[in-house]
């Protein structure tokens, strides 16, 4: 009977101005007889574990324990707690605006990854003690009835999910992305996640799989769960759907999968009674970090039984409607779309996504200045109207070539680099920085259309 070792995993499931979600769970490995823990357990033989299982993180896995989560002020004070013995996450509730707090999770009467943990070493092919511990700790979105009173930043990632199961190869580098995400987590107070999809792209050769991934639990670890673990704890992830993430460009499905382990019916729930989300078919919801900043995330894939993009499904037209109204007395100064599909997109790999335009006349009528996407594995900015469209699709893997259709995409600049997305709005005024992987926040070299190079803030104001 071989030995097994279960290694305990925390995240921050959803957050508002008032509650928290939090979440936690675990991966089992196989340990060598030598007690090297190497070998990740395949959901299908999670019944030789011990006790036997069926799932180990997401919304729907069976519960570890009777589980209590305490949230505190930085002095210490607990100010919130909840308790559930159904479940691997909860609400917790009661909270105030934009305010720092640190929480933990007790599980059967112990406090969960309280210890060193054990991260995966691509090196040596295993997990093993890295130094690395949990900082369990979030702040609270400002009140989204008033307007932001400080610079308020937040990251955009996109097709990521390739995995760091070896060593970085060529133009792959999800994990020194995800690294050099975590710098800029701790020195830029980054406040959330936006996803531009393909959040789990890993294949069967880059895993060394037994079977397609994205539709199980442990073809997360790799993906997203280990390259972002210490982010996890502290910041929300806000996805949205891309075509890896469907059954459009591959065998399987992962859309279930990514709703169960980032508990979007949970997030969701009183947001699709009030109009403010769409699902089942697809993904689209919206929210507002403050009276004046409002994400409206649009699900652009393809479905097999409609046979066009979700958008334009006959279900979401009234989320669509809303979402982008002519008129309105308290319109948000910063309404901020991010899908995976670009509207505008000069390759080398992809075009313009045509399907996407009859969207555009919308978000000139809301008073759209940026829109957000991914797709094409690069850095790409045009400008269409008075809306500046970013395509950010290198989380893990670079184009490796030149854009060939910059007149047809209305393109300004461009990078073939590894990178994500930094973004400060601070009043009228919106700075968003191309971060490439290393242990500085560093700007990544652009190269501009018009004739030459920069690298430093691309600035965008508000109408």
């Amino acid at each position: 009977m071989p030995g097994f070792h279960s290694e305990p995993y925390i995240y921050l499931a959803g957050l508002s101005h008032k509650s928290a979600l939090i979440a936690w769970g675990a991966f089992y490995f196989k340990l060598k007889d030598s007690g090297a823990i190497e070998k990740l357990v395949d959901d299908d033989d999670l019944d030789f574990v011990h006790p036997p299982r069926h799932t180990t993180i997401g919304a729907e896995s069976e519960p570890y324990g009777p589980a209590t989560v305490s949230v505190r002020l930085p002095s210490g004070a607990i100010v919130a707690t909840s308790f559930t013995e159904t479940a691997n996450h909860c609400w917790v509730t009661g909270l105030e605006p934009d305010t720092v707090y640190e929480y933990s999770i007790t599980v059967k009467g112990d406090e969960w990854a309280k210890d060193e943990r054990w991260d995966w070493d691509p090196q040596r092919k295993a997990l093993r003690k890295l130094g690395n511990r949990y900082r369990n700790r979030f702040r609270t979105l400002p009140d989204p009835m008033a307007a932001l009173s400080a610079p308020f930043t937040f990251a955009v990632l996109g097709d990521f999910g390739r995995g760091v199961k070896k060593p970085s190869e060529g133009k792959q580098q999800q994990r020194e992305v995800a690294e050099a995400l975590a710098t800029a987590v701790a020195a830029s107070d980054v406040r959330l996640i936006l996803t531009t999809g393909d959040n789990i792209y890993a294949t069967i050769a880059l895993l060394g799989l037994s079977k397609n991934a994205g539709d199980n639990d442990d073809d997360w670890f790799f993906t997203y769960f280990q390259p972002y673990r210490y982010l996890l704890n502290q910041v929300p992830v806000y996805p949205t759907i891309g075509n890896h993430d469907t059954g459009e460009s591959e065998d399987h499905d992962d859309r279930q999968q990514l709703f169960d382990n980032l508990h979007m019916a949970e997030r969701l729930g009183a947001d699709i009674a009030a109009g403010r989300a769409s699902v089942d078919p697809g993904l689209f919801y919206r929210f507002r970090v403050a009276a004046d900043v409002e994400f409206i995330c649009l699900d652009t894939s393809k479905e097999d039984f409609f046979g066009d993009r979700l958008f334009k499904y006959p279900k979401h037209q009234p989320f669509i409607e809303s979402a982008f109204p002519a008129v309105e007395s308290n319109r948000p100064r910063w309404r901020i779309p991010f899908a995976h599909h670009p509207p505008f997109c000069a390759g080398p790999n992809h075009r313009n996504t045509t399907a996407m335009h009859e969207l555009l006349p919308l978000f000139e009528r809301a008073g759209v200045r940026v829109m957000l996407s991914g797709h094409e594995h690069n850095f790409q900015h045009s400008t269409f109207g008075s809306v500046n469209y970013f395509v950010t699709g290198g989380g893990a893997r670079r184009a490796g070539e030149e854009p060939r259709r910059t007149v047809e995409a209305h393109t300004v600049s461009w990078a073939d680099a590894c990178h994500f997305l930094l973004v400060t709005i601070d009043g009228n005024a919106m700075s968003v920085r191309v971060i490439g992987p290393g242990s500085a926040v560093t700007d990544v070299d652009r190269t501009i259309v018009a004739g030459g190079h920069e690298a430093g803030p691309i600035r965008v104001v508000a109408v």
